[in-house]
């Protein structure tokens, strides 16, 4: 192992330790979604899959 892997190894943790605090807080301080957010995240999904599959169906 090159001292390079080994630096990136090193960043790659540090910057682990520091974002997960802040994506903790963020979380807990986000806005809840409604019922009415999760259908309009649901309805264009379960449309891509539908026509993911329509397109699979038709090979």
């Amino acid at each position: 192992m090159d001292w390079v892997k080994i630096g990136s190894a090193v960043l790659l943790a540090a910057m682990l330790i520091y974002l997960f605090p802040r994506a903790k807080q963020a979380v807990q301080n986000s806005p809840k979604g409604s019922a009415s957010d999760w259908m309009g995240f649901v309805i264009p999904i379960v449309a891509v899959v539908l026509f993911v599959i329509l397109l699979i169906s038709l090979v």
